[in-house]
């Protein structure tokens, strides 16, 4: 591919970031979904809470609906997937248009999850859909620091949103033993202070979690 500009950096380090947003945030809510529907006192606050959202919702039954569907609402999730798309467009000659075609399926999806009766199966097809872009792009994007550099994005919000959710630390260190790699090789520029500070911080015998959160936010 050659030399990599700053703007196409951006572009793959944002595309593995919403794309690994909507492929946890869906798996989150997913787990909730029935939950709500039965529950006494809500719960979706402690989710805007964790995430770093405002409740602009007011009851269970709006969040249920607009959090995964109001394309208007930036904090959805249709809203992430659809900034996923937008740097994948941009993208095509470095990604291939096979790569492209599965945020496309995972949008189509999301949209007749909107309309469904049981929006959650065609939200697994989402989930796949996400599933099949990273495997695609592993097989077809030459380029390793392409790969390396939407991995990495990848693999900083996962553990942005494990700590946000106090994922146990075995999940976290796993997570950051697989983001090392990839920002090592990614060519990004990164604050190498706070790197190794995210790598001893998974290793204290009691997570910091709000430190964890800042140093990977801030990282690169």
């Amino acid at each position: 591919m050659g030399i990599i500009s700053v703007e196409q950096t951006d572009h793959l380090y944002w595309l593995g970031r919403y794309t690994e947003r909507v492929y946890t945030t869906i798996r989150v809510y997913s787990r909730s979904f029935d939950t709500m529907i039965d529950e006494v006192t809500d719960s979706y606050q402690k989710w805007c809470q964790l995430v770093d959202i405002p409740d602009i919702y007011g009851s269970k039954d709006v969040f249920r609906k607009k959090y995964p569907f109001d394309a208007e609402n930036p904090d959805s999730i249709i809203s992430n997937l659809n900034r996923a798309y937008d740097n994948a467009i941009v993208l095509r000659e470095s990604i291939g248009s096979e790569t492209l075609s599965y945020i496309q399926l995972a949008i189509y999806d999301m949209n007749k999850a909107m309309v469904s009766h049981a929006p959650l199966i065609e939200m697994q097809r989402v989930i796949d859909n996400i599933l099949a872009f990273w495997g695609i792009a592993d097989d077809r994007i030459d380029s390793e620091q392409v790969r390396n550099i939407i991995k990495a994005g990848k693999r900083i919000e996962r553990i942005d949103l494990y700590a946000r959710l106090g994922a146990d630390k075995k999940e976290l260190q796993r997570e950051v033993h697989r983001m090392v790699p990839r920002v090592e090789k990614s060519g990004m520029k990164y604050d190498k202070e706070k790197f190794e500070s995210i790598k001893r911080l998974v290793e204290e015998p009691d997570l910091d979690y709000y430190k964890i959160v800042n140093e990977v936010e801030t990282m690169i």
